[in-house]
């Protein structure tokens, strides 16, 4: 079994920064890849990051160039840095581990950006 908890959520104004982690724990073996998603009220959810077991990342075009993905393989968790935040941006974000040929999914951590 995996669990993940993700933690930095928070209320910011517009053009700020926020961090979002991602610590995993339990069977962590054969990790194919990790992600960021959002879902906002009304939304479908969405990738808003992700990072492979290689280290290759991919971003939709709302969020390339101001989110960046990143891993610390030696404490098991995967960051989400996320700056020129805008009020779309406001969600519920939550981060998802592929391994072992399963989907693994957080809590979810709010984000509000304030205009």
């Amino acid at each position: 079994q995996v669990q993940l908890v993700e933690s930095g959520g928070g209320l910011v104004q517009a053009g700020g920064s926020l961090r979002l982690s991602c610590a995993a724990s339990g069977n962590l073996f054969a990790i194919n890849a990790m992600g960021w998603y959002r879902q906002a009220p009304g939304k479908q959810r969405e990738l808003v990051a992700g990072i492979t077991s290689g280290g290759r990342t991919n971003y939709p075009d709302s969020v390339k160039g101001r989110f960046t993905i990143s891993r610390d393989n030696a404490k098991n968790t995967v960051n989400l840095q996320m700056n020129s935040l805008k009020p779309e941006d406001t969600a519920v974000y939550y981060c998802s581990w592929s391994l072992g040929g399963r989907d693994y999914w957080g809590q979810g951590t709010q984000v509000t950006v304030s205009s």
